[in-house]
């Protein structure tokens, strides 16, 4: 965030501190109303204001949505016109704007007397901007004449840069939210159509779960007869009563928004003008009845058009253009052949359901915003690497010790690929047993083996589209190795007990912990899968390597599980951190993650309670004869001691050296480690 950490003044590192601070929003907010009166909150320990306003542009309307927000109220948002506002201008320019401006010119005289009339006489502008997107701007407004010098726009810069991050975060996460409802909606509806072939039955509640998207007061499905060449009313849902008649008839098609639909076959969004325009008697009674936005469906089948699905509002913009996809999803539910209806329908419920699965997972590591922290150079090498590589379509080799953050780093490649929008399938190799994995990556058919009751999509299938990420995958067995390289080379498989080609268009990600060569040496791994992952390597340094950063992480650390545990932690004692920083972390941030958790719920006051003694044996000696081997095989013994022996569970020695069960197992197995060695 600041790279320069020498601070000319107590003003400068309070500032810095506050500045900190501003990363908790980051992952505690998702309404906007919200965010910003926390961000305003926060924002007054970085700079004084009396009133703080957040602009973002709508690209739809093309105008400056304004939220303004004084003490600790959020005003209702305002439609501001791009060219008539500071806000707009600055994010048209990408500068900052200190009012009165000669360079901005005057058009903002108005805007002026508006915030004269409420006190302010100081106001500046900077655009909230990142590295993907140029969302609005920040204004901050104060009573004090020229309140806002160079030095305090110097700093406010970095503010933004923060600031811009937390709302592209909240907005990411509603956006995942939005998409997980709309799943929901349409494996709603897909269900309720294959149970009741009827659709005059089922479509009530198929109009019900529409509306937990949209404000729906009027629905309504047609179907054309070919015999007449009309389209007729077959079923609909109204809170109109004056539309609640059934058996409506559609002669000329011209004349009605179901027929443009119906007849140029593309969804239509019409506004209150557009159906004023066209005419038709049925149309004026829906707009007599407040009707002020009708969406039509058609329904498209391999058969052709069927009919239209009609959507009817009484708010004007119910419908945009951003919902065209999804209710294109929404007809396709309606036009299935009504001879494969269940099957169809069937495999259509089984795929929302998966995607629903892994974008719920995507949500969650979303949500818990475990970001890549630190500013050591050799991490910066690596995210440049990461940077270099994702948006190509390249197999990417992670490699690195446990708890190094690989996984984090191939979620990362994944969200800034062209793949980003589509699912991030994950597959740890090393926790399934060898006789499920190959059922687990390529599926099986009913029948297939032995308890295969019913078909399986495999990990690689669902993950056609997008990315799958095969963690330790120096622990797939030799035996299946193959079938890997075929997937890689041939982009195809075929699932268990099955004898039809599968076709996948994904991207690999894989990451180890062990030294892959000679794996290919000793005969353990073939060395054309090899070299098919070698392509583009990434070696994840270990925290010992990039020890600038431990102090970094113990902060964020403390921040992040303080704030889950409701604790206000406010001082790390020196010598805690001293020995933080001494200690070699053989599992690396996973074992300072676990460490500080622990830390965290010892801790009473606000002062962290750093158990120094798992600690000192170790950093205290300063003997540099003793191999890292040794002190990684006394420090497993000492928690094996500890913990009576328990490997697995949330207070066993796993956990608490912050590595998997079956790492734990391999390294003691490595080191020679039995049960009579830390039994008492």
């Amino acid at each position: 965030m600041a790279p320069d950490r020498h601070f000319d003044s107590e003003e400068d590192l309070r500032r810095y501190e506050a500045l900190l601070s501003l990363a908790d929003v980051m992952v505690r907010r998702d309404a906007l109303p919200e965010l910003f009166r926390e961000l305003a909150t926060r924002l007054h320990d970085v700079v004084p204001f009396d009133i703080a306003s957040f602009s973002l542009h709508d690209p739809q309307k093309d105008v400056m949505r304004l939220y303004v927000v004084k003490g600790t109220a959020a005003e209702a948002p305002l439609e501001v016109p791009v060219d008539r506002s500071p806000a707009g201008w600055v994010w048209q320019h990408q500068r900052s704007l200190v009012l009165p401006d000669e360079q901005a010119g005057t058009g903002f005289q108005r805007f002026l007397r508006i915030l004269e009339g409420r006190g302010v006489r100081s106001y500046v502008v900077l655009p909230l901007t990142t590295a993907k997107n140029r969302w609005g701007a920040l204004g901050l407004g104060s009573s004090r004449r020229s309140a806002y010098g160079e030095k305090d726009l110097r700093f406010l810069r970095s503010v933004v840069e923060l600031v811009a991050l937390a709302l592209e975060n909240a907005i990411g996460r509603a956006a995942l939210k939005e998409e997980r409802e709309r799943l929901d909606v349409l494996l709603q509806i897909s269900t309720k159509l294959t149970s009741s072939p009827d659709i005059q039955n089922a479509f009530p509640t198929v109009s019900d779960s529409l509306r937990r998207l949209f404000r729906c007061d009027h629905a309504s499905v047609t179907l054309y007869d070919a015999s007449t060449r009309h389209l007729y009313k077959y079923a609909q849902d109204s809170r109109l009563p004056g539309l609640s008649s059934n058996g409506a008839r559609i002669s000329d098609l011209r004349s009605s928004a179901a027929g443009h639909a119906f007849l140029d076959g593309e969804i239509k969004i019409y506004t209150r003008e557009d159906l004023y325009a066209i005419g038709s008697a049925y149309l004026a009674r829906m707009l007599e009845e407040g009707i002020r936005c009708l969406c039509c469906i058609p329904l498209t089948s391999q058969n052709g058009v069927l009919g239209t699905l009609n959507l009817a509002s009484i708010e004007e913009n119910a419908f945009m253009p951003a919902d065209i996809i999804f209710l294109k999803e929404v007809g396709v539910q309606f036009a299935i052949d009504r001879e494969k209806a269940h099957q169809e329908v069937a495999q259509l419920t089984d795929r929302l359901k998966k995607e629903k699965l892994y974008l719920e997972e995507e949500i969650r590591a979303t949500l818990s915003f475990e970001e890549i922290v630190g500013e050591s150079p050799v991490l910066k090498r690596v995210l440049s690497q990461v940077n270099t590589v994702a948006p190509s379509d390249t197999t990417v080799l992670i490699l690195g010790e446990t708890g190094t953050g690989k996984e984090l780093v191939a979620r990362a490649i994944h969200r800034m690929s062209a793949r980003g929008h589509a699912s991030f399938v994950k597959l740890n190799c090393a926790a399934i047993p060898t006789g499920l994995l190959e059922s687990e990556l390529f599926g099986h058919e009913k029948g297939a083996f032995t308890g295969a009751i019913s078909q399986k999509i495999g990990r690689l299938e669902l993950a056609d589209g997008g990315t799958i990420f095969l963690d330790e995958v120096g622990d797939i067995p030799l035996e299946l190795q193959p079938k890997l390289l075929r997937v890689l080379q041939d982009h195809e498989f075929e699932r268990l007990g099955a004898t039809r080609t599968i076709k996948v268009n994904l991207r690999l990600v894989a990451a180890t912990n062990r030294d892959l060569q000679k794996g290919v040496a000793a005969g353990e791994f073939r060395s054309d899968l090899y070299y098919r992952l070698h392509v583009f390597p990434v070696r994840m340094p270990a925290l010992r390597e990039r020890g600038e950063d431990i102090a970094v992480l113990v902060r964020y650390f403390v921040q992040k599980f303080a704030r889950s545990m409701n604790k206000q932690i406010e001082q790390i004692p020196a010598e805690a951190m001293l020995a933080l920083k001494r200690w070699h972390w053989p599992g690396n941030v996973r074992e300072l993650e676990n460490f500080i958790e622990r830390s965290v719920i010892l801790t009473e006051g606000t002062t962290l309670n750093v158990p120094l003694s798992e600690l000192r044996a170790v950093s205290e000696t300063g003997s540099h004869s003793v191999t890292l081997e040794k002190l990684e095989r006394d420090h497993i013994l000492r928690v094996l001691r500890e913990t009576g022996g328990v490997l697995a569970g949330v207070h066993g020695a796993a956990a608490r050296l912050g590595m998997k069960r079956t790492t734990l197992q391999s390294r003691m197995l490595k080191m020679g480690i039995t049960r009579t060695d830390y039994q008492n």
